[in-house]
């Protein structure tokens, strides 16, 4: 597991590269969002913010919209992932919407 040191670090241009492919969505709404999403912050991006990305990423394109649109809550949608790390990167992609 790294440390809180390691994950504040930004992430390489490779391992930016390899987000924004796991990043793809089936759902033309979700890619506008995560599009946005990478204007603003793919500069600023920490290791910990990625890995949270990452972790919205599993979630279905249905209920990853339900998020971006707070529609549902994070803690409803997936209480295991009602996390401080997750829910920063959400509030990010919140605010490009």
């Amino acid at each position: 597991m790294p440390s809180a040191e390691e994950l504040s670090l930004p992430i390489s241009v490779r391992a930016l590269s390899k987000l924004k492919w796991r990043c793809r969505r089936g759902l033309l709404e979700n890619d506008l969002f995560i599009a946005r999403f990478f204007e603003r912050h793919e500069r600023d991006l920490t290791r910990g913010q990625a890995q949270a990305l990452e972790t919205l990423m599993d979630l279905s394109d249905n209920d990853l919209l339900d998020l971006h649109l707070g529609r549902r809550p994070l803690s409803e949608v997936s209480p295991e992932l009602d996390r401080e790390d997750v829910r920063e990167v959400l509030n990010m992609l919140r605010e490009t919407c």
